[in-house]
């Protein structure tokens, strides 16, 4: 199978794990606990039809949306993943280049693979810097000036991991950073030796948001370790109002499920808020974002921007979210498959698809303009 012959999510992911070690596709690939929200997340989009209009004279459609300040030119984006040159030895150089060639947004993480000062020179299109909250006070302070400094526009913080999800597929194969692979896990690496060829002949691998704070060398801090010796399971809305104070701007709390939460963060000044379970990784068990969608949006959609990620696979699963209020959507496995499987041009193909699969959408639909999609569009079953 090659990236020409990737139609479609599914496609881009059966490449991925044909090219990546067991134990890496699994990271990518698994949720928490029983994985039933990792599934739920995107069955929720089919339990929901679009009700097209005819004879609309759609010869043109614009798919541009405004999401917390910043001017996309199609309304999903790339949301920030962590460890992304594990995936390809370009990581977030080629997602960041794949982004602005199709005009949207990409995120960084804290626990991203190359400095977010790097990636903001070199591209001109928005960036998100997402972080966690940890123990060390002066350390977010350190992290959010960093960011400020380096021009980024949006900051995201994380608000749904204060422990790490149960992700039983790691615990199976040792996945973790450094690696402490189980003989499993070891042999899958052995039957990959291309990716290992990569991994050793480019730069080292290295987490520069964190080096200065965070000893990585010692070989017990694995991503799990990271979440319960790093992280504060204590932060609460003081803190974050703190934060968003102190930043003063775009700022966002990625991990809203709830109409009650949703205004806590418009109060404390929030200007987004992503509905999100981390794509199944963290809760099993808790709802899926399009399903809180509705109700999220009529309860703030008026005082703060709406965007949701997890479950994200098709432009149609794009219009379904648009139609209910969500301002923008975000995806991670979406592009981290096509990131795996073939770098920066696996990235471009996806986005293209995706791209070509909304404009279509919204033809079929006789809308000219995101703004005209509504509730109307929609029928639950």
């Amino acid at each position: 199978m090659r990236l020409k012959q990737c139609h479609n999510y599914h496609d881009f992911r059966e490449l991925a794990r044909k090219r990546l070690p067991g134990p890496i596709f699994n990271y990518i690939d698994g949720g928490a606990d029983d994985e039933v929200t990792q599934r739920e997340n995107t069955r929720a989009f089919e339990r929901c039809d679009l009700l097209p209009s005819v004879l609309k004279g759609v010869s043109e459609v614009d798919m541009s949306v405004t999401v917390m300040g910043q001017k996309l030119d199609m309304p999903i984006y790339c949301s920030p993943t962590a460890l992304q040159r594990l995936f390809h030895h370009r990581g977030e150089r080629a997602v960041a280049a794949a982004a602005e060639k199709y005009g949207t947004l990409f995120g960084v993480s804290s626990l991203g693979t190359v400095s977010l000062e790097e990636l903001r020179q070199k591209h001109k299109n928005p960036q998100v810097y997402q972080f966690y909250f940890h123990r060390d006070r002066g350390l977010n302070r350190a992290m959010m000036q960093r960011a400020k400094e380096a021009g980024v526009e949006v900051m995201m913080l994380t608000v749904d991991s204060i422990t790490g999800g149960n992700r039983e597929r790691d615990l199976r194969t040792g996945f973790s950073i450094p690696f402490r692979l189980t003989l499993g896990g070891m042999i899958q690496f052995a039957i990959k030796p291309m990716w290992g060829i990569n991994y050793v002949t480019h730069e080292r691998f290295r987490l520069p948001q964190l080096e200065e704070f965070v000893d990585m060398s010692g070989g017990a801090s694995s991503i799990g370790g990271y979440f319960t010796e790093m992280l504060d399971p204590a932060m609460n809305w003081d803190d974050v109002a703190e934060m968003v104070a102190e930043w003063g701007g775009q700022f966002c709390l990625k991990g809203i499920m709830t109409v009650e939460d949703a205004k806590r963060a418009a109060e404390i000044g929030c200007t987004g808020i992503v509905l999100s379970n981390h794509g199944g990784r963290q809760l099993d068990g808790s709802r899926a974002p399009f399903d809180q969608l509705k109700e999220v949006v009529d309860g703030v959609g008026d005082k703060v921007d709406v965007i949701m990620d997890s479950g994200i696979q098709r432009g149609t699963h794009v219009l379904k979210a648009l139609s209910l209020g969500a301002k923008a959507v975000g995806g991670g496995r979406f592009y981290l498959y096509p990131l795996a499987a073939a770098g920066q041009a696996g990235v471009e193909r996806a986005l293209g698809l995706m791209r070509a699969e909304i404009e279509r959408g919204m033809k079929l639909m006789g809308v000219t303009s995101v703004d005209q999609l509504g509730p109307a569009n929609l029928r639950f079953r």
